[in-house]
């Protein structure tokens, strides 16, 4: 409600005496109710929003292959926590049958100086590798345990008995054919490409500023003197009255103190600086590319020598021990070939665990190693296009987004929240090292 001057008042009326608390008295002669509306349509402002509109789907692909990225090193964190595991419980296994051996290999040697077959030094050294073994089987535990304390985190649960992974997809023949391969498909690489996009298309935006303008435009208002249009404008007035109007206008900058020019400046620098990232980019993906495909084939070599050297040492050992029990080999030749066996064994379970791993690193480098190409269904896995879908072209103000319980799992346990002791579980699981 609103009330306007009304006609101008005669020579009775402005003698009349105004009483208080009347029209007058408030600064006019009636009422009346106005309601307007008013319309504009840009026809042309130098193609700002149309490249600010592509800069942002160009985002939103950039966002989509980080999230591909993100996706595919978790999935590479995942598999090298689950071969650790198995190499660290594989390990543990084998300095345990160390440790039994070398028991059984003392009290021999002890039995054999009762009756003067050896030496005091062949005690002394059985039971220094004893002991060595032992130390060495209390390390193993202890980085099993990291191990699956690792596991715990990065998959949700402790792990249980583990069973052999199943085998990587064909890999690239040559560093060449990965890396050609890598610069097609890595999330990375074309994340940053697409963010390089969106800054070239910010730069249209800002040079848009300095153009002409041009909109259509309408305006409509309406007035209602509710009953009170012949007290303002005399007998006959209209109840009501409507104005429209609706035109075409142009805005031409002619001087904007430099601030144009200073935007363009500033969109064409930060399009450098992630030019420049890039190249960073797409470097380090040729070097983890290549480094990851000259790292599995080294591990492949390795397992082959590895499974020859397990093999010979087996054989060594068993003729140490032969020749020692006819005296043309000490007991420190027999000890020298256990721990030789050990060592190619712990050397060819880290190999294998090694070779696994490079492999899904350099699935990773190439692109490779999401959800899709590895064929696993299930798990909270985001799906950015079903959100696009859902958002894109809402015109509502007030629409939100509602606070959503986290889908990831706790590792926590009811008796480590409440601050109870926990008994730990065991660290020697029979494990059988995975097969190439």
């Amino acid at each position: 409600m609103s009330r306007s001057p009304g006609r101008e008042p005669s020579a009775g009326q402005r003698n009349r005496r105004v009483q208080p608390g009347s029209d007058q008295d408030r600064g006019g002669n009636g009422r009346n109710f106005s309601a307007g509306v008013d319309v504009s349509y840009p026809l042309f402002n130098g193609g700002s929003v149309s490249s600010q509109i592509k800069a942002a789907k160009t985002r939103v692909e950039a966002g989509r292959a980080t999230l591909r990225a993100v996706e595919g090193d978790v999935f590479t964190e995942a598999v090298a926590a689950y071969m650790d595991v198995i190499r660290d419980r594989a390990i543990v296994e084998l300095n345990t049958n160390q440790v039994q051996v070398l028991s059984t290999n003392l009290q021999a040697t002890r039995d054999r100086f009762e009756i003067g077959d050896l030496t005091r030094t062949d005690v002394a050294q059985s039971e220094a590798r004893l002991e060595l073994a032992r130390s060495n089987l209390a390390t193993a535990r202890s980085r099993s345990a990291g191990s699956e304390e690792n596991y715990r985190r990065v998959i949700g649960h402790s792990p249980d008995t583990l069973a052999p992974p199943p085998p990587l997809p064909p890999l690239p023949k040559s560093p060449e054919e990965a890396v050609h391969i890598a610069l097609a498909s890595n999330p990375d690489l074309i994340a940053i490409n697409q963010q390089a996009r969106a800054a070239g298309l910010d730069v249209n935006v800002a040079s848009a500023t300095r153009l002409p303008t041009v909109e259509a435009f309408g305006a409509g208002r309406y007035t209602d003197y509710l009953g009170t249009e012949q007290d303002q404008f005399g007998p006959f007035a209209a109840g009501s009255t409507t104005a429209t109007s609706a035109g075409v206008q142009a805005r031409i900058p002619l001087y904007q103190g430099g601030l144009p020019a200073a935007r363009v400046r500033q969109a064409r620098a930060i399009q450098s600086q992630i030019l420049e990232q890039a190249v960073g980019t797409e470097r380090t993906v040729v070097a983890n590319t290549r480094s990851a495909f000259a790292a599995y084939m080294a591990a492949q070599e390795a397992i082959q020598s590895n499974q020859t050297a397990v093999s010979a040492n087996e054989l060594a050992l068993e003729g140490a021990r032969a020749e020692q029990s006819v005296g043309t080999r000490t007991v420190l030749d027999v000890l020298n070939a256990e721990q030789e066996l050990l060592n190619s064994q712990v050397a060819l379970v880290t190999a294998r665990r090694d070779a696994y791993v490079a492999g899904f690193q350099l699935l990773n480098a190439m692109g490779q190693a999401e959800a899709q190409d590895l064929g696993l269904d299930g798990g909270p896995l985001y799906d950015p296009l079903g959100n696009y879908r859902r958002v894109a072209g809402n015109w509502n103000d007030w629409a939100g987004e509602k606070v959503t319980a986290p889908v990831s799992t706790r590792t926590v346990t009811p008796a480590e929240q409440a601050g109870t002791p926990v008994t730990p579980p065991p660290t020697t699981q029979s494990v059988t090292p995975p097969k190439q």
